[in-house]
């Protein structure tokens, strides 16, 4: 059991932890939330004794082994296996003697303990763990020197799994996998057998592999019991319930003090406002929790093209020569908004490239609006920003003429302060650093937005901001993220890519989630059919949402095809002197016609599919 009792600690003077007691038993799986900022870093290291309490006292039980993730593997010529082996002291330190012991006492003593650890099997768990996180077997006997930083995290992380301490410690442990490690990431950690806390603003993590949400506000420590949903209404009502109660003293002080103010200096009344001015002294003001204000992202929105804004028809792209996707007939418009789902190496990165024009097509046919203007974010971006150079000195060389109050203008849209517009970005969170890489891929108003784990190191509400500038956005989304909740309520349409092509995915995100987790078993005696149990009201409130986008897109085109129709039906279009214009505005409007039939099919099936779910 983990007990903290009545602690209290602080930074450079300012408190981050007061007075704040939680007990948490043997265990439980507890994920860690707050606002950037407000210490729930610092709490995992005052739990391994890192830093030293001001007050109060963090206990475990005695021998109680605890791990977490501090750095990545060094890049040293040891295997991947052989690390994640290694990080298991015990066994190590077993097998060692093992080869020297003499005493047949103490042989014996050592051989029933490594099977007591099920020693011999560990290499088999090993690479389970480093399969769950995407390496292949071949990679697994590799040197750690052959991988990148983030790979090596992986390493690191999946030696602590398999570790298996008593007390596990997850500092945004997803910030570093894609989807599918995400997602093997939950499903391990439902059936670790230990206690964990996990510090992330990953919704669908904190929702399938906790029980319960130890929430870092005001600085005290507050434990919800239930998933991150739970969490999120129970705060919700609270808040109400505060400000509720805020309101009502607020208008009772206004009268007391009204009374005072009129009566306190005439001789009947004197005792009376006497009495109210004591009341008024006693009355404590109820706080209102601190709300984190929704840090919205202001994307510039572009001009609209014709569609499409990128066909591409039997095509491939790939390395020296060497095609990593091939036979790609691919269509984009500027409504669409597209996730692309598919395992580590398949090529989602490479397709990226592809679309945003870092990579030419080795062969077929790609056109793309003349217009066309693409915005790029990729995380390895926001490692190349200028360290020594604040992010106004990032936009000013990029629009040398605009005014400093314009500049500073464009920062606030995608929240940066003025604060941290003046400061180096080494001073600057990991989350104002994606914010400024995120205004720098949209300053020119792109067409076409393709987005690679773009909600790394945002907090919760910063998630919930972008997902609302992405559904406001009038130009297409790509976009490759772990975090399904953003990719829910954002992409309409889903492509595969896997085994060297891209297709439309026929499933929902769900149905991928559990091919992922639960890969189809061998045939055999089939099982009784269970009832569906009616969609919860957030997957209704999401079929709605992709209905009323559906209509959106038909009104759209509907209203593009009737403009295009009148300029078509005017006869001095087909003059000889315009008849070169006449055949472009005829295709245009060909193409039109077909993406309206493209959508009202889209339409059909959303409706087809509340219909469903509402029955």
């Amino acid at each position: 059991m983990l007990r903290i009792s009545d602690i209290s600690y602080s930074v450079a003077g300012r408190p981050l932890i007061v007075d704040s007691s939680v007990t948490i038993p043997d265990g439980h799986k507890v994920g860690i939330v707050g606002r950037n900022g407000t210490g729930k870093t610092t709490l995992f290291r005052l739990i391994r004794g890192e830093l030293a309490l001001e007050q109060g006292s963090i206990t475990l039980p005695a021998r109680a082994r605890i791990g977490g993730v501090a750095q990545e593997v060094p890049g040293n010529e040891v295997s991947l296996i052989d690390t994640v082996l290694a990080a298991d002291t015990e066994r190590a330190r077993l097998l060692s003697e093992a080869e020297t012991a003499t005493d047949p006492a103490r042989i014996a003593e050592v051989q029933t303990r490594l099977a007591d650890i099920d020693a011999w099997g560990a290499p088999a768990r090993a690479a389970t763990i480093l399969r769950g996180l995407g390496f292949t077997p071949a990679e697994q006997e590799m040197p750690c020197s052959a991988f990148s930083g983030g790979w090596r995290m992986r390493v690191a992380l999946a030696a602590v799994l398999f570790s298996a301490p008593d007390l596990l410690l997850l500092d945004e442990p997803t910030n570093y996998l894609d989807l599918e490690g995400a997602l093997w990431l939950e499903s391990y950690l439902t059936r670790y057998p230990h206690t964990v806390l996990i510090i992330s603003h990953d919704r669908g993590l904190l929702n399938r592999a906790v029980g319960a949400i130890l929430h870092l506000e005001d600085r005290k420590l507050t434990l919800y019991q239930g998933n991150y949903d739970t969490f999120a209404q129970t705060r919700m009502a609270r808040l109400a319930a505060a400000e509720a109660e805020a309101k009502k003293q607020e208008a009772r002080r206004a009268h007391l003090q009204s009374y005072v103010d009129r009566f306190r200096y005439k001789a009947d009344k004197a005792k009376q406002a006497q009495s109210r001015l004591k009341a008024l002294a006693r009355m404590q003001p109820i706080t209102r929790p601190q709300e984190a204000a929704l840090r919205a992202f202001a994307f510039p929105e572009p001009e609209e093209l014709s569609p499409p804004i990128i066909s591409l028809e039997g095509g491939s792209v790939g390395y020296d020569g060497t095609p990593v996707l091939s036979r790609l007939d691919l269509r984009i418009d500027q409504d669409d908004r597209i996730a692309l789902l598919g395992r580590n190496g398949e090529g989602k990165s490479t397709l990226s490239k592809l679309l945003s024009g870092r990579l030419a097509p080795m062969s077929g046919r790609m056109t793309t609006s003349a217009k066309l203007r693409v915005g790029y974010f990729a995380q390895h971006q926001v490692d190349e920003l200028h360290v020594d150079e604040t992010p106004l000195d990032h936009i000013r060389r990029l629009r040398p003429e605009e005014t400093p109050a314009r500049l500073r203008a464009r920062l606030g849209g995608f929240g940066i302060g003025a604060e941290q517009a003046d400061t180096i970005v080494a001073r600057l969170s990991g989350g104002q650093k994606a914010r400024l890489s995120l205004m720098l891929a949209t300053i020119d108003a792109p067409h076409m937005l393709i987005l690679d784990e773009p909600t790394n190191h945002l907090d919760i509400e910063s998630r919930e901001g972008l997902v609302e500038a992405l559904t406001a956005y009038s130009g297409a989304v790509i976009l490759v993220s772990h975090d399904m909740h953003l990719l829910s309520l954002v992409a309409d349409r889903l492509w595969l890519v896997k085994d060297g092509r891209v297709a439309p995915y026929d499933g929902d995100l769900e149905s991928y989630r559990q091919s992922l987790i639960a890969p189809e078993k061998p045939e055999g005696k089939p099982r009784p059919e269970k009832r569906d149990r009616r969609p919860s009201r957030d997957a209704i409130l999401a079929l709605r949402q992709d209905v009323r986008k559906c209509e959106e897109r038909v009104e759209k085109l509907q209203d593009m095809s009737e403009r295009l129709a009148r300029k078509l039906a005017d006869p001095a279009m087909y003059d000889d002197a315009r008849k070169d214009e006449a055949a472009v505005w005829q295709r245009k409007y060909a193409e039109v016609m077909d993406g309206l039939e493209r959508a009202e099919t889209l339409w059909m099936r959303a409706l087809e599919k509340l219909e469903k779910a509402e029955t």
